[in-house]
């Protein structure tokens, strides 16, 4: 999938494609090539592409957004999600044959005890390496998170007593150009059963921009050739994002796909709403099917969750990182990258 994003232009589809006319009148120079490599779960990958491409153009201001899509081949797809890959994004072989001033790697759904067991590991070790040096910037955003600094420093991620879903107040902990003008506090999504600890990030050397109280690190950096980013959270996440989340979690569980019930994402629902899933889950412990979906209650969230306001600003701040370096030449892409030190 290559997309030309503009201010101005609609995106109603994330298969939305400009001829190649289109592309061929921007003016050179004038734009940034961003690559989005998408190795979410199937049922998050359509909205994976819209929530970016709607970020980026929101983020972009008046500069246009050469925009393509990837996903690592050894991430196991259903036939229909396998085919909507095949026939509407890049391959990942263009990759390396081309210049990005930046890219976006989202996690995929673990299915090893251990990261490194994943059936995608070597490829996304490879994405690694070579984007240490061949673009301007790549974020890693919650498990490419902890994927990419278990392999550049052998960071283990910890598993957290329960899972860290909802909206949590950040702050920024540094002067960063990535936070500024950012609002305070940050409201970030995150939704994760692990996380990398402050005290293991800086004695690795990487510097933490925003933390939470109860949600812990959120944003970190370190410098390579590329400025790495990483996001422990999903600041990309729209406003139902954690809903569709909390619903298929309570359907696992009503199919007898998973023993426990799902905790209500914290900070997320009103409080007449989380009343009402309260008494449900109730009734769905002594009546488990999966019929019960079609009894859930109406959902009403917070009024106060502010969604994509902060990932408004750290995305309009990237983009002008990117921008500002966009004069200093990147070298040609490599064949091989040097060993990552240890």
């Amino acid at each position: 999938m290559s997309i030309l994003i503009a201010r101005d232009q609609g995106i109603a589809s994330p298969a939305l494609v400009p001829a190649e006319g289109d592309l061929a009148r921007d003016h050179a120079g004038a734009a940034l090539t961003i690559g989005l490599i998408n190795n979410m779960p199937d049922a998050a990958l359509k909205a994976t592409e819209r929530q970016f491409m709607k970020l980026l153009q929101a983020a972009a201001g008046p500069r246009r957004i050469r925009f393509h899509c990837f996903s690592l081949p050894s991430v196991k797809r259903s036939p229909e999600a396998k085919w909507h890959v095949d026939s509407e994004y890049c391959d990942l072989v263009d990759l390396k044959h081309q210049k990005f001033d930046g890219l976006i790697v989202t996690g995929a759904e673990p299915i090893a005890p251990d990261l490194d067991q994943e059936p995608y590991w070597r490829d996304l070790t490879e994405l690694i390496d070579w984007a240490r040096v061949n673009t301007r910037s790549t974020i890693w955003s919650c498990l490419a998170a902890h994927a990419a600094v278990l392999h550049l420093d052998r960071i283990e991620r910890q598993r957290l007593p329960s899972k860290c879903h909802g909206i949590f107040d950040c702050e920024a902990v540094t002067g960063d150009p990535l936070t500024r003008d950012a609002p305070a506090p940050l409201k970030v999504s995150h939704s994760r059963l692990n996380e990398v600890t402050e005290r293991d990030l800086a004695q690795a050397g990487y510097q933490v921009l925003t933390r939470s109280a109860q949600a812990g690190v959120d944003v970190f950096v370190r410098q390579y050739a590329s400025r790495f980013v990483f996001f422990q959270g999903h600041p990309e996440y729209d406003a139902l994002s954690l809903q569709r989340e909390y619903l298929r979690d309570i359907g696992r569980y009503l199919a007898r796909e998973r023993e426990v019930y799902p905790a209500l994402p914290v900070s997320y629902f009103d409080a007449a709403t989380e009343e009402k899933l309260a008494r449900f889950e109730k009734r769905a412990k002594h009546q488990r099917h999966p019929a019960l979906t079609n009894d859930l209650p109406a959902l009403t969230l917070r009024t106060d969750i502010a969604a994509g306001s902060a990932a408004a600003a750290l995305f309009r701040n990237w983009l002008r990182y990117l921008g500002a370096e966009a004069d200093a030449p990147l070298p040609a892409p490599l064949t091989s990258e040097p060993p990552v030190p240890r």
